[in-house]
């Protein structure tokens, strides 16, 4: 007996493990948002230019530039910047981030929210294996600091007071903003986050602990790390904590307003 001829309603429909690929991936782009979704399209865009940057790096290809910026800076040094960046160094150190960290958490914790304490914890547990896997596989030499510091022990690219620094302040200037209603509180957060972070950066330049491109790629990586975890507490959140323009403008109990 000869096979019936499929119809074409039954050709037209998609293969069962492509539907179920094709319906998850809708449920994580309406999970995502469209403003989370254009900062992961951002963030794939920084991983190859980070492969990039990585790829100078390895063959040497950067160092010119990173000697004649380092030189430049030093050029400008005076006492009282020096000491003013030097504070701005250990903003960024573990021996600052770590208290700072569990004192946020803490205080997230006695707000009630926990999901915040969470994410806060996890952003900054995966900094700390982040830069010791990115040093560990690219093994780049510290350039000789200025001023008479000695050389750390660790190895230069990225530059892990940079990646520290972006991951801790730009999530926690994220988590606070999530709950202020005051725009002008907002830009005062996101400002003062943004000035730090910048400041560790050129702090490890100024002080000659970092290449320029060491801080390049720990910003870039620092970038990608708080998209990843934003992105994987958007998808995995329940539906109904996720939240409506009403409850995130919502103060916490006891909290910032």
């Amino acid at each position: 007996m000869g096979t019936m001829a499929e119809s074409p309603a039954a050709a037209a429909q998609p293969l069962p493990r492509l539907a179920r690929v094709q319906a998850a991936a809708q449920s994580i782009a309406k999970r995502l948002g469209p403003r989370l979704g254009l900062g992961l399209i951002a963030a794939l865009i920084v991983v190859v230019l980070f492969g990039a940057l990585a790829s100078e790096v390895r063959e040497g290809d950067t160092q010119n530039f990173d000697d004649s910026v380092r030189m430049s800076i030093h050029g400008v040094a005076s006492p009282q910047a020096t000491k003013l960046l030097f504070f701005a160094t250990q903003l960024g150190s573990p021996l600052a981030l770590l208290p700072l960290t569990l004192v946020c958490s803490l205080l997230f914790l006695h707000w009630r929210r926990i999901r915040a304490a969470i994410l806060l914890t996890v952003t900054m547990a995966g900094v700390t294996f982040l830069s010791w896997l990115l040093k560990l596989i690219f093994q780049r030499a510290r350039p000789v600091p200025f001023f008479g510091i000695t050389t750390p022990a660790s190895y230069s690219f990225p530059s892990g007071h940079s990646l520290a620094s972006f991951c801790f302040y730009g999530a926690l200037a994220a988590l606070l903003t999530a709950r202020l209603r005051s725009p002008v509180l907002r830009g005062a957060v996101w400002a003062a986050a943004i000035v730090i972070i910048v400041a560790v950066g050129f702090s490890r330049l100024y002080l000659g602990m970092h290449y320029p491109s060491d801080v390049i790629g720990g910003y870039a990586t620092g970038f990608v790390w708080v998209l990843a975890v934003a992105s994987a507490d958007r998808i995995f959140r329940p539906a109904d904590e996720r939240g409506s323009a009403a409850a995130v403008a919502e103060p916490p109990p006891g909290g910032p307003s």
